[in-house]
């Protein structure tokens, strides 16, 4: 279960990374963030994210043209 959807969607980087650090950072561990992006450049943002933080990628689609990431805290 997500536990807050981020819409980032119309952002272009380096917000909407900016804005999942600091939602990221308000939760507890093991909480998930569902977070809507339009910028293409995000899905490599977002793995890189990931993988400097230590939370979890859990899901990465894209549909249309927004890009949905599901973040586990880690």
């Amino acid at each position: 279960m997500t536990t807050q959807t981020l819409d980032t969607k119309g952002m272009n980087c380096p917000l909407p990374i900016l804005k999942t650090k600091k939602a990221i950072k308000g939760m507890n561990d093991g909480e998930t963030i569902e977070v809507l992006s339009t910028d293409p450049g995000s899905v490599k943002d977002f793995e890189a994210f990931c993988r400097s933080t230590g939370n979890k990628l859990m899901e990465s689609a894209e549909d249309d043209g927004v890009f949905r990431y599901i973040i586990e805290k880690a």
